[in-house]
Order: C-alpha cells, then structure tokens, then sequence
C-alpha cells in the first residue's frame, strides 16, 4: 500500500485513480496522519446478491398489501399540500 499527501492526491488525482485502477491501495494523509484509505472497487456478482438475501424472509401473503398501504402515506397525488388547511 502507497502513502501519499491529501495535497498530491489532489493534484494528481488522474494518476492516484489510474493507480488504483491497476489494483493498487493508497492512503492519503493529511498533517502526517492518515485520512482514507482507497482501494479498487470490488465487483459484485448474482452470487453477491443471493448471499446478502439469503437470510432474508420470504415475503408473507400479506406482504403486497401492507406495501399499497404504505405508499399510500408516501404518495400525494394532489399538487397544492396546503388545499385543505
């Protein structure tokens, strides 16, 4: 992992992401003290996905219901919230 100043990041910053494009980490300090670090972003995958939704219940009978009932509080068909006050 390099280390480089918040300043040279800045001012190189298309080479600090073509860096890391490459597969390198970089942290960035500021005043000799470390204040992120950036490394390659990972792809997700179905996989990814089936994993986080594997402990996830399967949505009940009542589940289509309950949601037209929520939007119902979020959605506002009229164009003027102050008609009826």
């Amino acid at each position: 992992m390099r280390t480089i100043s918040a300043t040279e990041a800045s001012r190189r910053f298309s080479d600090l992401l073509d860096a890391i494009e490459r597969g390198e980490s970089v942290t960035i300090t500021r005043g000799n003290r470390p204040i992120a670090e950036i490394h390659p972003a990972r792809r997700r995958t179905g996989r990814d996905l089936r994993t986080a939704l594997a402990d996830v219940p399967v949505p009940d009978d009542h589940f289509e219901a309950d949601l037209a009932e929520a939007l119902r509080y979020v959605t506002n068909e009229r164009t003027d919230p102050w008609a009826d006050a």
